[in-house]
């Protein structure tokens, strides 16, 4: 019996699955869900066969000293931003033997929000390498564990996405 919600248990599925089915294995970097999505993947029996490694990168020193995202565009557009989604998921790659990788920076409160970035921005990046990035940008209701968790699906989806 999984601990984790059956939404996310699917989520990982559907990645692992696509990622086996084509042959490619995926790295996460993660900010605000804290490893969530990388515990989703490896709750999977099989994960191994996908699965590369996770970056657990809630500090702006992790994002920088672990994926190597510059210090200066942190302070350029804020740590829970495109730019630096982007980077992180890029910086993923070229920090792993993966072949695709997912990002996740965010607000998840209930602290930390501001009038341009309020409590449940998340931002999110996914590539494939040799390829392009994407990026979505969500803002997410509901407390900390409710922010967390539809990131964690989205950002599922999102690698997903980027793997078919």
């Amino acid at each position: 019996m999984s601990l984790l919600p059956a939404a996310l248990e699917e989520g990982a599925c559907a990645v692992l699955a696509a990622a086996a089915c084509a042959g490619l294995r995926v790295a996460t970097a993660e900010s605000c869900t804290g490893g969530l999505v990388a515990a989703a993947l490896t709750a999977v029996p099989g994960a191994s066969d996908s699965m590369e490694r996770g970056f657990v990168t809630y500090s702006n020193e992790a994002k920088t000293e672990l994926l190597g995202v510059p210090a200066a565009l942190i302070a350029a557009h804020g740590a829970v931003s495109e730019a630096v989604a982007r980077a992180m998921a890029e910086g993923a790659l070229a920090h792993a033997r993966a072949d695709a990788a997912v990002s996740i920076t965010g607000i998840a409160g209930p602290g930390g929000g501001s009038r341009e970035k309020p409590v449940g921005t998340v931002h999110f990046a996914a590539c494939r390498r040799n390829g392009p990035t994407l990026h979505r940008h969500r803002l997410f209701s509901g407390d900390r564990d409710a922010v967390r968790l539809q990131a964690a699906l989205e950002a599922l989806d999102l690698l997903a996405a980027i793997l078919s």
